[in-house]
């Protein structure tokens, strides 16, 4: 049986300094075998993926011993290398038996990085803007893309052609609810009540399709949600309330109804790549035959894929004074999420981040990747997102999959060797400034999941639409809602929000997960702990970028604090049915229940508490006896 007390990347006696590191960083490896054994030497063999696989092998003599185990140490010098380092260990005893050990991961980043912070330290709000707020019912007509609007806010989106049939695979995506940029506006103290500090739209800017993922024109605001001046006025008014604007940039593709591709012709002072060989546009694209075989995003022919080498089109979108990154930060943006980052040239990304560094050096560029991002290999290239210069934070899937996991069932320990997994593959700046979230758009909705327990793939899309929770099913995903969003909270990275999560919303995926929010109709009770739950982020400075810090993980229980300047907060969860007793490593003598109001002392810097069956403790810092 294999001795993992030889070799723990996450033990300091065997590697330090933890996880990823700086490029021009010293890193101390330690091998650890059994006196017993009676190896003599070992060493280490280093693949530089990033530099032409190239391969080192250093020596790693006796060191030391603690008498029960021998140490055989060596240290790797970064220098100015940043990728990956892939490393396995050789270990070799008397009459040359040898064992082998790896292969194990160390993310090296670029030094010279530097990340503006602010994004990981408070609450994330995720906004489908046709479906949040509507000041009044708009007039499609002339409006690009043959729309049309519902006059009922509360009314089902429309599923098959137009909406008049059910379709197993068909979403109708030309119906819209109006919603719109005053209607945010209007909205802004309640998210400010909420605990929100950056808002996250989904695409704003002209687009055929209610959820504006086919862009028509990059220039300007759909005219369905406002003008370009509503969106600098919203920005300006959110500034001074303390929140930031973070605009969903879709860059893989455009719409096929666009002034750059111009499919229907819509467009009439623009000819589009489909309508001459001899359009200012036609290198953007790529056409087996032209003008209607074209590479699409995924196959879907509204989508056109484009050429991201073009230097035309980099020119347009982040190459130039008024490209369309830089533009839109002078409008008021305070940074970019990147649609499909994984599905752009890596030096297409550093262009953007570029750009945006150069136009406002505190803006934040985001990327969505579903997986890993350190491991991450799309059109058979290892991605460069996260090494420096190119992407700040991620939207951290993984997380979100381990979190629901673990409240479905799984066990604990599991939700903290993944998160620790991130944590030793991540640099720090991109752990601390991930997009953390329970639901996005692309997910059913998070009370569905949670209480019903299943995505429900084996039925039709209209089972699934026509469907509501029973009544045990909504009061199973609450309470487990509960659960998940302390979690949230309380984790390093930006808590976000779907809209609407925190008001109760249900449905499955596309488009039932995208309803319009129930102004009037929330459940108050959830509102009221997401509230909570985002004031106490907003004021607590060990939340907003303390260290993790795990405490008791084992089945049902879940709990970890963050530390920071001597204080701590930290959460502890129990999803199972009996009470449990809880450890947490605590910086400080006392603690508070924020809830209860009830005072814990710490013994020897931990603190034990009691959670009851489904609950959930929320803890800070509190001098002792107070």
């Amino acid at each position: 049986m294999y001795d993992t007390n030889i070799f723990d990347p996450r033990d300091g006696r065997c590697k330090s300094p933890y996880g990823a590191v700086s490029s021009g960083t010293r890193v101390r490896l330690t091998l650890r075998p059994l006196r017993s054994l009676g190896f003599s030497r070992g060493e280490v063999t280093l693949r530089y993926e990033f530099d032409g696989d190239r391969t080192e092998t250093i020596p790693m003599p006796w060191s030391d011993t603690d008498w029960v185990r021998d140490e055989f140490s060596c240290t790797v010098d970064t220098g100015d290398y940043v990728g990956l380092v892939w490393y396995t260990f050789r270990l070799t005893g008397f009459g040359g038996r040898q064992t082998e050990l790896g292969t194990y991961q160390l993310t090296v980043y670029d030094a010279s990085e530097r990340v503006p912070d602010w994004f990981g330290r408070g609450m994330c709000y995720q906004i489908l803007p046709d479906r949040f707020c509507r000041t009044e019912i708009p007039d499609p007509a002339g409006m690009v893309g043959g729309r049309w609007v519902h006059q009922d806010w509360e009314e089902e989106p429309a599923v098959g052609v137009m909406g008049k049939t059910w379709n197993g695979n068909d979403i109708c995506n030309r119906d819209f609810f109006g919603g719109n940029l005053k209607g945010v506006e209007e909205k802004l103290p309640y998210l400010a009540e909420l605990g929100v500090e950056t808002i996250y739209f989904c695409p704003i800017f002209e687009a055929s399709e209610n959820h504006r993922y086919g862009t028509a024109d990059y220039s300007r605001i759909d005219p369905m949600l406002g003008t370009n001046e509503d969106f600098s006025r919203l920005c300006e008014k959110a500034h001074a309330m303390g929140i930031r604007i973070l605009l969903d940039g879709v860059f893989n593709h455009t719409g096929w109804v666009s002034r750059y591709f111009n499919g229907d012709g819509y467009y009439t002072d623009s000819v589009g790549a489909s309508q001459s060989q001899d359009s200012p546009y036609r290198s953007w694209f790529r056409f087996s035959r032209w003008p209607d075989q074209y590479e699409s995003w995924w196959g879907i022919y509204s989508l056109p894929s484009v050429e991201e080498h073009d230097p035309g089109y980099r020119d347009f979108i982040f190459g130039g004074h008024d490209s369309v990154v830089r533009s839109w930060l002078r409008r008021g943006a305070d940074g970019w999420r990147l649609d499909v980052a994984d599905e752009l040239p890596d030096d297409f990304v550093q262009g953007v981040h570029e750009a945006v560094r150069a136009e406002k050096p505190e803006a934040a560029v985001i990327g969505e990747v579903w997986e890993d991002g350190t491991t991450k290999i799309a059109y058979g290239v290892r991605r460069r997102h996260l090494l420096g210069r190119h992407l700040d934070g991620l939207m951290n899937y993984p997380f979100r999959n381990a979190l629901i996991a673990y409240l479905l069932g799984g066990d604990a320990s599991i939700f903290q060797n993944d998160m620790e997994t991130l944590r030793e593959n991540y640099p720090p700046f991109a752990f601390y400034d991930a997009m953390n979230s329970l639901g996005t758009h692309d997910t059913l909705r998070i009370l569905t999941y949670l209480g019903t327990g299943s995505q429900r793939q084996e039925w039709t899309k209209e089972q699934r639409g026509s469907y509501r929770m029973t009544r045990e099913e909504r009061a199973r995903g609450r309470a487990l809602l509960r659960l998940g969003a302390a979690v949230l909270f309380a984790f390093p990275g930006a808590p976000t929000v779907y809209y609407g999560d925190e008001a109760g919303m249900e449905g499955y995926e596309d488009p039932f997960n995208r309803r319009t929010y129930p102004w009037g109709h929330e459940d108050r009770e959830l509102v009221s702990w997401f509230s909570a739950l985002g004031r106490q982020r907003r004021t607590s400075d060990p939340l907003r970028r303390g260290a993790l810090r795990w405490g008791t993980c084992r089945g049902a229980l879940l709990s970890f604090a963050r530390c920071q300047n001597g204080r701590s907060a930290g959460v502890a969860v129990n999803r199972g049915q009996v009470e449990m007793v809880a450890g947490l490593p605590w910086s400080g003598q006392a603690a508070r229940d924020l809830d209860t109001g009830r005072r814990y002392l710490a013994v020897d810097g931990v603190l034990y508490v009691k959670v009851p069956p489904m609950g959930v403790l929320r803890l800070e810092s509190c001098p002792a006896g107070k």
